[in-house]
């Protein structure tokens, strides 16, 4: 079982988890305890790939919420996230050429206005970068964030590389970056997924990064459910509606009421999947 697969038990009072024994001796250094509301794995609604295309595809064609938007809200996120959990001096973040990639740059530029030293290295050429990733990576240009081709060690790693659009195993930069993410820094925290997991089925076709955690976007993907590369497993709000959810079938949806960022607790059954 990953070190850092979360095991269900009891909740406190206030419906937070209460740290195991368990966690508290497998917690690797710098790791702090932050109590986010908890929404149980048998709660929520689980997406495959074919179903998070068709809820990107509402959410821009029928409802008109920009990817823009979307991608800050998970950059906005995941910078929170950091910065609560590890309280970093310095971040790298490694991003792919995609939104996925685009939320990582995000995320950069929400540590770099919060005083932290950041540099970003891009898994392809900055000619490569999709429309929205792009005016991402200008603004950083603009603000003097570092853009370097060799990544920094750093107190934390961004993994931003490869989101859900994953076909066949990384290759080529990109597989070189994922397959050393884990020297580059004390803490790897990945956005939506750890990079070169499929999250259809769980399967890695390749070399895949090992995060200590991860924070996806929106529902959880169905082969993130007990996946040992995913290690604590958070959830973010990116404002899609939960009428999306239903027009999909694909509920129930999570309730970010008191937080826009929750921690999903497995359950036995999910916990069983991660013994190797």
């Amino acid at each position: 079982m990953s070190s850092y697969a979360t095991i269900s038990r009891g909740l406190d009072r206030d419906g937070t988890v209460a740290e195991s024994d368990f966690e508290r001796i497998q917690r690797p250094p710098g790791i702090r305890i932050v109590r986010y509301p908890t929404v149980r794995s048998d709660e929520i609604g689980w997406l495959t790939v074919i179903e998070m295309i068709e809820v990107d595809r509402v959410m821009m064609h029928d409802l008109r919420i920009e990817l823009i938007q979307m991608m800050e809200n998970a950059g906005r996120n995941l910078a929170e996230l950091v910065l609560k959990r590890f309280s970093p001096a310095t971040v790298t973040v490694l991003a792919g050429s995609g939104g996925n990639g685009g939320g990582g740059l995000v995320a950069a530029r929400h540590l770099a206005n919060r005083g932290v030293e950041v540099c970003v290295t891009l898994g392809r050429q900055a000619k490569a970068l999709a429309p929205v990733p792009v005016h991402q990576y200008e603004i950083l240009q603009r603000m003097g964030v570092p853009v370097v081709d060799e990544p920094h060690r750093s107190d934390v790693v961004i993994d931003a590389l490869i989101g859900y659009s994953l076909k066949g195993a990384p290759r080529g930069r990109i597989g070189e970056l994922v397959g050393r993410i884990g020297d580059l820094g004390d803490h790897v925290v990945s956005l939506d997924t750890p990079s070169g997991v499929n999250v259809t089925d769980g399967s890695a076709p390749g070399v895949a990064v090992n995060a200590n955690m991860t924070m996806t976007l929106g529902l959880p993907k169905v082969g993130l459910r007990g996946n040992v590369c995913v290690g604590e497993l958070y959830l973010a709000d990116i404002s899609i509606p939960p009428s999306v959810y239903d027009a999909i079938g694909a509920g129930p949806a999570p309730d970010f009421t008191s937080s826009s960022i929750l921690r999903v607790i497995l359950t036995n059954e999910d916990a069983e999947r991660a013994v190797t």
